[in-house]
């Protein structure tokens, strides 16, 4: 349990050249232990769908490595399986099509039954049995991420990668989704590294909690927070502990901080106005249609001129 079996060593990541050039991530250290549920918060545009990315293989670092098992990730691969927010389902397929396909990828050696149960069992695991002839436009939201859950999980990959997986969702169905996908890791144990940006999710759901903090030279990981509350948790029983609200109160005082402390200074110049202020006790006499023409700065550059003597 105590090993690691994901990791981010120094890690940094930036994009663009030159003067466009931004960096998103800076010494991002991170150990994922085999078995365990961590969860990294952070606010959006900080850069935590990139911290996926990087975990998945889907991109590299600019500088420092992703290690899984110790050596170095080279590309995505089938140990380490994505939930994306946005489902990612294919519309002609239905809800046992879009399973197989996963197991069909993985697993081509086996039977033809043996690929069917597989999906079906999963299917049930996230309690889509009666669902799994329908095609996505015919599911709710929070049934279409259930079946990316089960395409996922059918992969049997060591980790499990959910990229803020619930955000789309209304918060009744929400709060659902967060009690199935914790019983199903406490069942299956399951390696799960979670992103999000609510604070009462990341405590509710994972064991670790690690704030993205954001800062003028690119986000890095905070201290990892680590409650200890039992489980199997009680939703209403949880959220109503004195202790669940002070780390909820430590978990956005740390992110509130890092982003005030991150905020760049700005310095604008204004430009002074040309024209001179008019003295209307005593007002000049002038010639531009019988009213005194106006005074500019710029004119008071006096020019010298040299003229020889004659």
């Amino acid at each position: 349990m105590d090993s690691p079996i994901l990791q981010l060593v120094a890690a940094g990541k930036s994009y663009g050249r030159g003067r466009d050039r931004r960096v998103v991530l800076r010494d991002i250290n991170l150990q994922v232990p085999e078995g365990g549920f961590v969860s990294i918060i952070g606010y959006s545009g900080t850069g935590k769908t990139t911290l996926v990315n990087l975990l998945a293989g889907l991109a590299k670092p600019d500088s420092g490595q992703v290690l899984m098992d110790g050596a170095p990730v080279k590309g995505p691969g089938p140990d380490r399986g994505v939930v994306f927010q946005n489902y990612s389902l294919l519309p002609w397929l239905t809800v046992t099509g879009n399973v197989r396909l996963a197991v069909d990828q993985i697993f081509p050696d086996l039977t033809e039954k043996e690929k069917t149960d597989r999906a079906a069992d999963f299917i049930n695991m996230v309690k889509l049995t009666p669902a799994a002839g329908k095609l996505p436009r015919e599911l709710s939201g929070g049934m279409r991420q259930r079946v990316s859950l089960a395409r996922t999980l059918a992969a049997n990959p060591r980790v499990l990668l959910m990229d803020e997986p619930l955000s789309a969702l209304d918060a009744l169905t929400r709060a659902t989704m967060q009690d199935e996908i914790a019983e199903i890791w406490r069942n299956n144990r399951t390696t799960v590294v979670w992103i999000t940006n609510d604070p009462d999710e990341a405590l509710l759901v994972a064991d670790a909690i690690i704030p993205l903090l954001p800062g003028q030279e690119g986000a890095t990981l905070g201290k990892s927070l680590k409650p200890g509350f039992e489980r199997p948790r009680d939703r209403r029983e949880l959220l109503a502990r004195p202790e669940f609200k002070k780390w909820k109160l430590d978990l956005v005082d740390a992110l509130v901080a890092a982003k005030r402390s991150g905020a760049p200074s700005v310095v604008r110049k204004l430009p002074v106005p040309d024209l001179l202020p008019e003295d209307l006790v005593k007002p000049r006499a002038g010639s531009w249609f019988g009213r005194p023409q106006p005074r500019r700065r710029s004119q008071l550059a006096r020019e010298e001129f040299q003229i020889p003597s004659t």
